[in-house]
């Protein structure tokens, strides 16, 4: 009889997509409480604009995001490595998530209370932001031999 950590084991390794995403959702409810207390300090206690105490948020995030999912959930992919490049092109791809949180924070703070606006803009950035991790920053590199020998990709 298998052990409960083998069966576990065995069934994320048949299911890596879905396994991704857990870990990336975990990782993403960290990241958003860290987001949202930057946030809330910056806010509140600074009282920052609505846009500045969003981006400084997420610049925190965004960093302890790329440490936990290289380590973490594309720890095959980045070979557990911190390097400057990838922490780079990481920001970089989550511009595209900050933009669609900040969009959604901006525009929804006009009808709904702040915080409110805040969760649900982080709930829309999880989308656009493993979506971007998935396909472009850790996205598997093909293995020297499968590609043809006169391509100049």
């Amino acid at each position: 009889m298998k052990s409960l950590y083998n069966r576990l084991r065995e069934q994320r390794r048949s299911r890596p997509m879905i396994a991704k995403i857990v870990s990336f959702a975990g990782i993403g409810v960290i990241n958003a409480l860290i987001d949202l207390a930057v946030f809330t300090l910056a806010y509140e206690v600074l009282t920052l604009p609505l846009v500045p105490a969003n981006i400084m948020a997420w610049l925190v995030a965004v960093s302890c995001s790329y440490v936990m999912n290289s380590m973490i959930t594309f720890r095959t992919e980045s070979g557990r490595t911190l390097k400057r490049s990838a922490y780079l092109s990481f920001v970089a791809s989550g511009t595209v998530g900050v933009a669609a949180a900040t969009t959604t924070l901006v525009v929804l703070s006009h009808f709904i209370p702040v915080l409110a606006a805040k969760l649900l803009s982080i709930a829309v950035s999880f989308v656009v932001n493993f979506s971007m991790s998935h396909f472009v920053v850790f996205r598997t590199k093909p293995a020297t031999g499968d590609r043809p020998a006169n391509s100049d990709l």
